[in-house]
């Protein structure tokens, strides 16, 4: 694990961090567990924050809480003393972007044209951000590794239906394990109340 220089330790800056919905959070500790940096502790019954300095601002304990109560917040915070990559600005819409981290029903989703896109497509298409994302939220997952199948067609379902999305569009790779993603998005598709437009980009 990374630290940061000794004359980095003590500065403020503008970076993600964690922030708990109290009066959704129900204590159950999932998130705290899934922390490995111990960042969260139930106390009182709630998570809470107790060593803030350490929170990388990958959000690996949102997708632990069973009931939405945690997301990511840009702002002035001490600097990160687990990871410099962390303080790196991105010019992404939203964070996180892995489909078993992404709450269903998070803002960046409402309305939206979403992007569902295998992990190693951003490497392979030529000016991906700017090709696919320019008014498109997103998600990336991958079929093969992932092993989430069943949960990957719920939480779509899911965003279907309580995020109001307007059209699913799915990026792949010429390849077979790619195109279990467009199964999970089709299943998905078939199980929402309502119906979208999916579209697929494949090369």
């Amino acid at each position: 694990m990374l630290s940061l220089p000794k004359f980095l330790t003590n500065i403020n800056m503008k970076r993600l961090v964690i922030k708990i919905n109290e009066e959704l959070c129900t204590g159950c500790g999932a998130c705290a567990k899934g922390c490995h940096e111990g960042v969260l502790q139930v106390i009182d019954g709630k998570a809470r924050v107790i060593n803030e300095v350490f929170c990388d601002g990958l959000g690996a304990c949102i997708g632990e809480c069973p009931v939405g109560a945690i997301s990511l917040v840009e702002r002035e915070a001490e600097a990160c003393k687990t990871q410099t990559c962390c303080n790196i600005h991105s010019p992404a819409r939203q964070f996180p972007i892995q489909l078993r981290l992404v709450s269903s029903d998070a803002q960046f989703l409402k309305n939206s044209d979403l992007v569902l896109a295998a992990d190693c497509t951003a490497f392979m298409y030529d000016n991906f951000r700017a090709r696919f994302l320019k008014n498109s939220s997103l998600v990336i997952a991958c079929p093969k590794l992932d092993n989430f199948t069943e949960y990957y067609v719920e939480k779509l379902t899911a965003m279907i239906e309580n995020s109001e999305i307007k059209s699913l569009t799915v990026i792949m790779m010429n390849v077979p394990c790619c195109r279990g993603l467009l199964h999970i998005a089709q299943q998905a598709q078939a199980n929402a109340k309502r119906k979208i437009t999916i579209h697929t980009v494949i090369e």
